[in-house]
């Protein structure tokens, strides 16, 4: 199997991407990896590895670019050059922690959608209290929608948990205000009796705040409302260990609790990482396509190759069509 990544996207790049790649590489004897970027950059950081190469490019997209014509005009771009491994079968799967708009653009113009999906989800895993995670689909690929696509993303994410998180029966929820049949908007109405038909195990709708207690394992909405969950769980995370930070810092009493108390602390801490469940897969494509998040260290963008590689093996793509193809 082999991966091709971009090694040039993201805010901690090259370095996080090599070092990944080399872990990668090393923990896993069926995976080469093409490192696609600046060699000269990247050579800064990577020891000889026979399974992990490099195709060189200096040219890459920006975050400030603009998405489409980013990669109409940066047809040498690491981020494309990566994708394009994928489209001409040098490679299974491509993950970028670069522009978001431009890789969703890349893997459409290059590798196209699954023939049933209308439009292709933006979907992270997120981290539960008891440590399963849930897929939240979608956060941003696309920021309106209509029923059937949510009928689609269930669809999607059903075949994802089932394949790659080995859940059985995975519990579809819909993202609403409340969790009454008949509440919210009429995307949300119509998405209710389009889920209560369908061939997956649908819960009803679940709300915000029970979504990190995990009330199920698959919550769809649109990409408006997706983004906000997802900007509002990092956002708070973040928040609460400065805080608990602060406050065990604040005093000497307070610091030796700290230090007794700090295995726990790093349990915990790791239970909220999102970076532990990988990039944000974008479903519906013909292929794997992982966006790992911006700020993505090494750690995070090995388990964006862990994911990849998952989905390789199981063949999620090939079960989402074939999912999707039985209802038309």
């Amino acid at each position: 199997m082999k991966i091709s990544l971009d090694a040039m996207g993201g805010d901690n790049a090259p370095h996080a991407q090599v070092n990944a790649a080399i872990r990668a590489a090393n923990e896993y004897e069926d995976l080469s990896i093409t490192l696609v970027g600046d060699q000269k950059k990247i050579a800064e950081h990577l020891t000889e590895h026979k399974r992990v190469s490099v195709l060189h490019t200096e040219e890459k997209i920006d975050d400030t670019d603009k998405p489409t014509t980013a990669v109409r005009r940066k047809k040498d771009a690491s981020m494309v050059l990566a994708v394009r491994e994928v489209k001409e079968g040098r490679a299974d799967a491509a993950i970028s922690s670069g522009n978001t708009g431009a890789l969703m653009t890349a893997g459409l113009l290059h590798l196209g959608r699954i023939p049933s999906v209308d439009r292709p989800a933006l979907s992270p895993m997120l981290p539960t209290r008891e440590g399963s995670g849930f897929l939240l689909l979608d956060v941003g690929a696309n920021m309106e929608a209509r029923p059937e696509h949510l009928l689609q993303y269930a669809v999607i994410g059903n075949a994802y948990m089932q394949q790659v998180r080995r859940v059985a029966k995975p519990r579809i929820g819909l993202l609403n205000v409340g969790t009454e049949g008949g509440k919210g908007t009429e995307l949300t109405k119509g998405a209710f009796a389009l889920l209560e038909e369908a061939d997956v195990h649908f819960i009803g709708n679940v709300e915000a705040r029970d979504l990190l207690d995990g009330v199920c394992d698959v919550a769809v909405c649109d990409g408006f409302s997706g983004n906000l969950v997802l900007k509002t769980v990092e956002g708070t995370a973040k928040m609460m260990f400065s805080m608990l930070k602060e406050e065990l810092m604040s005093s000497w009493s307070s610091k030796l609790a700290a230090a007794t108390l700090k295995p726990r602390f790093k349990s915990l801490q790791a239970k909220l990482d999102y970076s532990e469940y990988g990039g944000a897969g974008l479903y519906g494509l013909k292929a794997p396509l992982i966006k790992a998040h911006g700020s993505s260290d090494a750690n995070a963008v090995f388990h964006a190759i862990r994911q990849a590689k998952e989905m390789v093996e199981n063949n999620v793509t090939a079960v989402i069509e074939s999912n999707l193809g039985k209802r038309n």
